[in-house]
């Protein structure tokens, strides 16, 4: 597993600003926390959503493609720091 953790600028007000998500092997987002600049917070997981927050259907780039549009500031977290957030903005059951 491989975590990541994108702050997007951008003026959207309907799109999320910061993006964390958890990948598989092939780079397929299993979890995933999207942060929006009014507060909320949605997420999406193999079994439940909020705020229309779904899981990618393609492999993400590997961070240096990300990095390469300057609307992007990605980084590696660890496995720990996503659980926490996970934990913190995740109400599933």
């Amino acid at each position: 597993m491989e975590f990541i953790d994108v702050r997007w600028r951008h003026n959207i007000a309907t799109e999320p600003i910061r993006l964390v998500s958890e990948l598989d092997d092939e780079r397929y987002e299993t979890r995933k926390l999207e942060f929006f600049s009014d507060g909320r917070v949605g997420y999406a997981s193999s079994d439940s959503s909020l705020y229309g927050t779904l899981l990618g259907d393609v492999p993400v780039p590997p961070l240096a493609e990300i990095n390469s549009d300057p609307e992007f500031s990605g980084a590696i977290i660890s496995a720990g720091e996503f659980e926490t957030l996970w934990k913190q903005h995740a109400k599933t059951t």
